[in-house]
């Protein structure tokens, strides 16, 4: 009897490992936003933890679905929620505009980086794709 192969990882890309960083800060984020939110009566309990822990969820799934184009545009909606708590706490405008600010750095680096690598590959590996 043979034993199968292992499985062969997929490797992920600079720009999907650190935009994956930037949503799981900003589900930790939403955590503390939800207990501000509860503490200081803005929303009904439920709604606060109910809202919260959805975000947080979503946050979480959209880390994981980044290897698609259509994660990386669920992550820019994403920015927009967190952009739009500051209806609930104003100073969510300054906090999640923090966060936009290094969504969009770790979009534009990673972005770089990986064009960087792929163009290394080729060039030291004519034979085999990126």
């Amino acid at each position: 009897m043979t034993t199968p192969a292992p499985r062969v990882r997929r490797q992920r890309s600079v720009t999907e490992m650190l935009l994956s960083i930037v949503l799981g800060l900003e589900a930790v984020l939403v955590f503390f936003v939800m207990l501000v939110v509860y503490g200081l009566k803005s929303l009904e309990p439920a709604l606060a933890f109910g809202g919260g822990i959805a975000l947080i969820v979503v946050l979480l799934l959209a880390g994981r679905l980044l290897k698609y184009p259509w994660g990386v545009w669920l992550g820019w909606v994403l920015q927009l929620v967190l952009l739009a708590s500051g209806l609930l706490i104003p100073l969510m405008y300054l906090i999640a505009g923090g966060f936009l600010a290094i969504w969009i750095y770790c979009f534009v680096k990673g972005r770089q980086i990986d064009h960087q690598k792929a163009a290394f590959a080729a060039a030291n590996n004519p034979g085999e794709e990126p």
